[in-house]
């Protein structure tokens, strides 16, 4: 499902130029669950960026799905991201405004979905979440947790083959954070799809199928995790 070929990202700061990736290769088959680790400034957002296309690497390639995305031009991007991928960040990224259905139903409407249908698959996605009483309710009136699986709902509504989630817990206290882990897990299991989730949680570790350890923006370990193991 994803393949990272020997990808390095550099940025320029005040101090010179910082390398947040050196040389970073692995593959994901589909299906799994990779939790991406590492201390802050490790490279965890450079290279989950890189793989969903909201960022080019400077060297290097990335392909999801078959597509070699750091060959697609501005308009292939958008269409992987809105066809291909779903996104979970940790600031959630509901819309005020918006009800906790009518977030879910953003990207359907971006994509010229019937309103029946988008109407449907919204109410089907905070079910499965949870959150099936809450289709009406703002953003301010839900919890942070109940946010989160809004956001993973979002995420869903087309149906992506990834889903790549930057920190997703942590706006969120250890309890209401292992289980949005967990639901987390749950749907992407049930959806068929692939993960790749960068956190500094253990607990998300312990869900996962593999864990990748990045140091100074280098791969240093690619290893089964407890949820393979047994342990």
């Amino acid at each position: 499902m994803v393949t990272v070929d020997g990808v390095g990202r550099s940025y320029r700061s005040g101090a010179g130029p910082v390398t947040a990736l050196r040389d970073a290769s692995f593959t994901v088959p589909a299906g799994q669950l990779v939790a991406v680790v590492g201390p802050s400034g490790s490279g965890k957002t450079t290279l989950l960026n890189a793989i969903g296309g909201l960022d080019r690497p400077d060297t290097g390639r990335v392909l999801v799905a078959g597509r070699e995305v750091t060959a697609l031009g501005e308009a292939g991007l958008a269409e992987l991201r809105r066809d291909v991928i779903g996104f979970v960040f940790q600031t959630f990224g509901l819309l005020p405004v918006l009800s906790a259905a009518e977030n879910v139903g953003l990207p359907l409407r971006l994509r010229r979905t019937p309103p029946a249908e988008r109407e449907d698959r919204a109410r089907l996605l905070l079910e499965l979440v949870g959150l099936g009483g809450h289709a009406a309710q703002r953003p301010h009136e839900l919890s942070g947790g109940q946010q989160q699986r809004v956001a993973i709902a979002r995420a869903l509504a087309n149906r992506p083959q990834l889903l790549i989630a930057d920190e997703p817990t942590g706006q969120l206290d250890q309890q209401t954070g292992q289980d949005v882990m967990v639901l987390l897990r749950a749907v992407i299991r049930a959806e068929g799809m692939t993960g790749i989730v960068a956190t500094h949680d253990p607990t998300i570790m312990e869900l996962a199928d593999r864990v990748i350890r990045l140091r100074d923006g280098a791969v240093v370990a690619d290893e089964a995790a407890a949820a393979t193991t047994g342990r």
